[in-house]
């Protein structure tokens, strides 16, 4: 009989490289535990916003709203009221006297009569600064000054204005132009003002500046009468 000889079973090999780590099957990962994620660590954070900074909003909002509707008030009023500028005029004037010292410096005396005019229905106006200027071609000979007034709707005002002209060196060409004109009888004067007028519409108010020039034809002094005049606003 042929004696049988027990051989023990030699346990199984993995084969790997040398340079690559032990890497255990596949089935050894199996059962292995999920991976937790990790975005909560980058992710900043969540902060409270600070108070102030919603009061500031809040402030932005309702000052935002306060314009649009301050703006469409304003709106409406323009359209609805069609609020006018007062008109100014001049409706007289009088020439009394012009005199050159030394064919160079003028010497005069000029009045007028201003007409003031509120024509609108439902604004109340006040001229709060008022400045007339007379010009012999382009240069300043005189300059006067009117008292404030206020005119209510409607109202018309007239105001009598002296307007003096001393010592005032003219160039020798106008000197001969203004000469030329009284000789001719035939003088003409620029009148220029500048006001500054408040109007009042309930209990909301604003102001503006206007500004008139009037060309006016004057006989010559010592009665020169007004002939023609020509006004226009700027």
């Amino acid at each position: 009989m042929l004696a049988h000889s027990s051989t023990s079973r030699a346990p199984p090999l993995y084969l790997t490289s040398p340079s690559s780590p032990f890497q255990p099957p596949k089935s050894a990962t199996m059962f292995s535990g999920p991976s937790q994620p990790r975005k909560s660590q980058l992710l900043p954070p969540h902060r409270r916003t600070s108070p102030l900074i919603w009061c500031a909003a809040i402030i932005c909002v309702v000052l935002t709203l306060l314009l649009i509707l301050a703006g469409i008030v304003t709106l409406v009023v323009f359209l609805v009221i069609k609020p006018r500028s007062p008109s100014v005029d001049l409706t007289a004037a009088s020439l009394n006297s012009i005199y050159l010292d030394s064919l160079a410096y003028l010497n005069g005396d000029v009045s007028f009569l201003v007409n003031f005019s509120n024509s609108n229905r439902r604004i109340d106006v006040a001229f709060q600064s008022l400045g007339l200027e007379l010009y012999f071609r382009d240069r300043l000979i005189a300059v006067q000054a009117l008292r404030p007034f206020a005119q209510r709707t409607g109202e018309s005002r007239l105001e009598a204005t002296r307007m003096i002209t001393s010592n005032v060196l003219l160039p020798a060409d106008l000197a001969a132009e203004l000469q030329q004109q009284v000789r001719e009888n035939s003088v003409v004067y620029n009148v220029r003002g500048r006001f500054k007028v408040r109007a009042r519409l309930g209990a909301g108010q604003f102001s503006y500046w206007i500004s008139t020039r009037c060309e006016v034809k004057l006989t010559a002094p010592p009665n020169g009468v007004l002939v023609a005049r020509r006004c226009r606003k700027d």
